[in-house]
């Protein structure tokens, strides 16, 4: 499976970035993979890499490169409990000086780069995300109704900027909560304002998930939510992409 490391030029810098395509001398579609706030690490490799294997090519960016390359903290190998506090409160400076307006900024530029990319072949692209990278994602696909075909975000707050962003999807969208993150009368109202905005979507509360369940480095971790994430995720693309 070929892998780069590359930098991605943007109206404020370069942002450095992972990517993974199929080995196959052909062009394949592009899929823009936003990372969880702990950043590019060897779990967000692996994961660009799987789904590579299904015949895509996938782009990380680092969201928070003007802060430095990732990692921008030191990560221990498994992000436990008792070491959760202390990573958090290095990165949450960082996650929040990356406003919406950032977001939208690089969102340009990482859409630039990937469908340029000679391995990348022309037509529409899906944006994916994990936690707060799942918002950048739907902020991404808002932004893009041309460009972005589909859009997933798991155990993600994508409710926080409301009715108006939904106003503006486009994309087919896969929604996956934690059950530790959201109350019935929550994932109700959500639902309910993304048909009131007439977007196509599912959106799932992955049962005994909490928040982080995607991520086989944290104790967040579930393996059957990790598998009902693929489940969802692969037949959306292969969807909405498959003309790419």
């Amino acid at each position: 499976m070929p892998t780069k490391t590359l930098r991605i030029p943007t109206a404020d810098g370069q942002a450095d970035a992972f990517a993974a395509f199929p080995d196959q001398g052909v062009r394949h579609p592009g899929v823009l993979m936003y990372a969880d706030g702990f950043g590019i690490r060897p779990v967000l490799r692996e994961m660009a890499r799987e789904l590579a294997g299904h015949g895509y090519y996938v782009l990380v960016p680092n969201s928070f490169y003007r802060h430095g390359p990732a990692p921008l903290v030191e990560l221990p190998a498994y992000i436990g409990e008792e070491v959760r506090p202390a990573v958090f409160a290095q990165l949450m400076p960082l996650i929040k000086a990356h406003t919406a307006e950032r977001v939208l900024r690089d969102a340009d530029a990482y859409l630039r780069f990937l469908t340029n990319q000679p391995e990348v072949g022309p037509g529409p692209v899906a944006v994916t995300g994990y936690c707060i990278g799942g918002l950048y994602a739907m902020r991404t696909a808002a932004a893009h109704p041309d460009q972005v075909a589909a859009v997933a975000a798991f155990h993600a707050p994508v409710g926080v900027d409301g009715a108006d962003l939904f106003s503006r999807l486009t994309a087919q969208v896969h929604l996956g909560h934690a059950e530790g993150d959201v109350t019935p009368e929550a994932f109700g109202e959500l639902n309910q304002a993304l048909d009131a905005a007439g977007v196509g979507h599912t959106s799932e509360i992955y049962p005994g998930t909490v928040h982080g369940f995607t991520m086989s480095d944290t104790d967040a971790f579930s393996a059957s939510g990790l598998k009902r994430h693929w489940d969802r995720l692969l037949p959306l693309l292969d969807r909405t992409l498959a003309n790419s």
